[in-house]
Protein backbone atom coordinates (compact mmCIF):
# COMPACT_ATOMS: atom_id res chain seq x y z
CA UNK A 1 0.00 0.00 0.00
CA UNK A 2 1.29 3.73 -0.99
CA UNK A 3 1.49 6.60 1.75
CA UNK A 4 1.23 9.98 0.31
CA UNK A 5 4.13 11.68 1.17
CA UNK A 6 3.75 14.95 2.88
CA UNK A 7 7.39 15.85 3.10
CA UNK A 8 11.11 15.33 2.12
CA UNK A 9 12.07 12.95 4.69
CA UNK A 10 9.08 10.82 3.48
CA UNK A 11 10.70 11.23 -0.37
CA UNK A 12 13.88 9.78 0.95
CA UNK A 13 12.33 7.18 3.20
CA UNK A 14 10.99 5.56 0.45
CA UNK A 15 13.73 5.92 -1.52
CA UNK A 16 15.99 4.53 1.00
CA UNK A 17 13.70 1.67 0.91
CA UNK A 18 13.40 1.57 -3.33
CA UNK A 19 17.60 0.89 -2.36
CA UNK A 20 16.79 -1.79 -0.02
CA UNK A 21 14.66 -3.57 -1.87
CA UNK A 22 16.05 -3.26 -5.38
CA UNK A 23 19.39 -1.63 -5.63
CA UNK A 24 20.34 1.96 -6.53
CA UNK A 25 18.99 1.45 -10.18
CA UNK A 26 15.82 1.82 -8.64
CA UNK A 27 15.91 5.33 -7.70
CA UNK A 28 14.61 7.88 -10.48
CA UNK A 29 12.04 10.23 -10.05
CA UNK A 30 9.11 7.92 -11.45
CA UNK A 31 9.82 5.16 -9.50
CA UNK A 32 10.10 7.35 -6.34
CA UNK A 33 6.77 8.94 -7.18
CA UNK A 34 5.19 5.43 -7.63
CA UNK A 35 6.74 4.30 -4.15
CA UNK A 36 5.33 7.40 -2.42
CA UNK A 37 2.20 7.43 -4.20
CA UNK A 38 1.96 10.92 -5.58
CA UNK A 39 2.86 12.70 -8.87
CA UNK A 40 6.37 13.07 -10.61
CA UNK A 41 5.54 16.72 -9.83
CA UNK A 42 5.92 16.54 -6.35
CA UNK A 43 9.30 14.83 -6.29
CA UNK A 44 10.01 17.78 -8.30
CA UNK A 45 9.04 20.41 -5.78
CA UNK A 46 11.49 19.20 -3.69
CA UNK A 47 14.29 17.57 -6.18
CA UNK A 48 15.02 19.54 -9.10
CA UNK A 49 16.73 16.59 -10.70
CA UNK A 50 17.34 12.74 -10.60
CA UNK A 51 20.88 14.13 -9.70
CA UNK A 52 19.40 16.05 -6.56
CA UNK A 53 17.40 13.55 -5.23
CA UNK A 54 19.71 10.24 -5.46
CA UNK A 55 22.49 13.26 -3.85
CA UNK A 56 20.06 13.77 -0.85
CA UNK A 57 19.64 9.90 -0.53
CA UNK A 58 22.97 9.44 -0.52
CA UNK A 59 23.54 11.84 2.16
CA UNK A 60 20.28 10.03 3.77
CA UNK A 61 21.71 6.51 3.67
CA UNK A 62 24.88 8.39 5.72
CA UNK A 63 22.94 9.67 8.03
CA UNK A 64 21.01 6.81 8.82
CA UNK A 65 24.07 4.36 8.96
CA UNK A 66 25.91 6.32 11.18
CA UNK A 67 22.84 8.02 13.53
CA UNK A 68 24.47 9.39 16.55
CA UNK A 69 23.97 6.28 19.14
CA UNK A 70 22.02 6.11 22.43
CA UNK A 71 24.90 5.49 24.22
CA UNK A 72 27.36 8.72 24.14
CA UNK A 73 30.13 6.54 25.97
CA UNK A 74 30.95 5.57 22.52
CA UNK A 75 32.49 9.09 22.31
CA UNK A 76 34.82 8.71 25.32
CA UNK A 77 36.98 6.30 24.23
CA UNK A 78 38.53 5.44 21.43
CA UNK A 79 38.16 2.22 20.82
CA UNK A 80 35.06 1.99 21.84
CA UNK A 81 34.34 4.30 18.99
CA UNK A 82 36.03 2.26 16.68
CA UNK A 83 33.90 -0.57 17.29
CA UNK A 84 31.24 1.46 16.69
CA UNK A 85 32.10 2.48 13.77
CA UNK A 86 33.23 -0.64 12.11
CA UNK A 87 29.89 -2.43 13.75
CA UNK A 88 27.70 0.74 11.74
CA UNK A 89 29.77 -0.03 8.21
CA UNK A 90 28.20 -3.72 8.63
CA UNK A 91 25.06 -2.87 9.38
CA UNK A 92 25.12 -0.50 6.20
CA UNK A 93 26.31 -3.17 3.82
CA UNK A 94 23.67 -5.75 5.00
CA UNK A 95 20.90 -2.48 4.59
CA UNK A 96 22.35 -1.43 1.42
CA UNK A 97 24.40 -4.03 -0.29
CA UNK A 98 27.16 -2.78 -2.44
CA UNK A 99 26.35 1.10 -1.23
CA UNK A 100 29.86 1.99 -0.15
CA UNK A 101 31.66 0.88 -3.30
CA UNK A 102 28.72 1.97 -6.13
CA UNK A 103 28.01 5.35 -5.07
CA UNK A 104 31.78 6.17 -4.35
CA UNK A 105 33.04 5.26 -7.66
CA UNK A 106 29.73 6.74 -9.01
CA UNK A 107 30.22 9.92 -7.45
CA UNK A 108 33.54 10.36 -8.78
CA UNK A 109 32.60 11.52 -12.47
CA UNK A 110 32.85 15.31 -12.80
CA UNK A 111 28.95 15.86 -14.04
CA UNK A 112 28.37 14.45 -10.15
CA UNK A 113 29.67 17.19 -8.06
CA UNK A 114 26.63 17.57 -5.64
CA UNK A 115 26.80 13.85 -4.52
CA UNK A 116 31.01 13.90 -4.57
CA UNK A 117 30.85 17.49 -2.01
CA UNK A 118 28.01 15.13 0.24
CA UNK A 119 30.14 12.27 0.34
CA UNK A 120 32.91 14.11 1.47
CA UNK A 121 31.38 16.49 4.06
CA UNK A 122 30.15 13.49 5.56
CA UNK A 123 33.57 11.59 5.65
CA UNK A 124 34.83 14.59 7.28
CA UNK A 125 32.35 14.66 9.69
CA UNK A 126 33.12 10.81 10.81
CA UNK A 127 37.08 11.62 10.60
CA UNK A 128 36.73 15.17 12.61
CA UNK A 129 34.33 12.93 15.56
CA UNK A 130 37.33 10.50 15.40
CA UNK A 131 39.50 13.08 16.00
CA UNK A 132 37.66 14.87 18.73
CA UNK A 133 37.18 11.19 20.47
CA UNK A 134 41.40 10.92 20.30
CA UNK A 135 41.57 14.20 22.19
CA UNK A 136 38.97 13.76 24.77
CA UNK A 137 40.13 9.32 25.40
CA UNK A 138 41.46 9.81 29.10
CA UNK A 139 43.05 6.21 27.90
CA UNK A 140 45.87 7.79 25.48
CA UNK A 141 49.47 8.32 27.08
CA UNK A 142 50.11 11.67 27.89
CA UNK A 143 52.58 13.14 25.54
CA UNK A 144 51.64 10.86 22.49
CA UNK A 145 51.15 13.00 20.01
CA UNK A 146 54.04 15.33 19.00
CA UNK A 147 54.17 17.65 16.34
CA UNK A 148 55.29 14.50 13.68
CA UNK A 149 52.19 12.29 14.76
CA UNK A 150 49.11 14.19 16.08
CA UNK A 151 45.81 13.36 17.04
CA UNK A 152 44.81 14.46 13.50
CA UNK A 153 47.44 12.44 11.83
CA UNK A 154 46.54 9.60 13.64
CA UNK A 155 42.67 9.91 13.37
CA UNK A 156 43.78 10.17 9.40
CA UNK A 157 45.09 6.48 9.60
CA UNK A 158 42.46 5.10 11.32
CA UNK A 159 40.04 6.69 8.82
CA UNK A 160 41.91 5.62 5.73
CA UNK A 161 41.78 2.06 7.28
CA UNK A 162 38.02 2.12 7.51
CA UNK A 163 38.02 3.38 4.47
CA UNK A 164 40.08 -0.11 3.46
CA UNK A 165 37.63 -1.91 4.85
CA UNK A 166 34.85 -0.46 3.41
CA UNK A 167 36.26 -1.15 -0.37
CA UNK A 168 36.98 -4.88 1.30
CA UNK A 169 33.98 -5.15 3.11
CA UNK A 170 35.53 -6.40 5.85
CA UNK A 171 34.32 -5.17 8.90
CA UNK A 172 36.87 -6.53 11.55
CA UNK A 173 38.18 -3.33 13.70
CA UNK A 174 41.53 -5.56 14.97
CA UNK A 175 43.87 -3.60 13.41
CA UNK A 176 42.24 0.16 14.22
CA UNK A 177 42.12 -1.16 17.28
CA UNK A 178 45.58 -2.85 17.97
CA UNK A 179 46.76 0.89 16.45
CA UNK A 180 44.82 2.79 19.37
CA UNK A 181 45.93 0.48 21.68
CA UNK A 182 49.53 1.83 21.20
CA UNK A 183 48.71 5.13 22.24
CA UNK A 184 46.92 4.23 25.54
CA UNK A 185 48.66 4.00 29.25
Amino acid sequence: MNIVVTSKEDILKASRELIRQQGWSAINIRSVAAACGVSVGSIYNYFDSKAALVSATVESVWGEIFRHPKDETVFQDTQACIGWIYGQMEYGNKQYPGFFTLHSLGFMSEDKVDGKLRMQQTWQHILDALCTVLKRDARIRSGVFIEQFTAERFADVLFSLMLSALLRQDYDSTTAQELVRMTLY
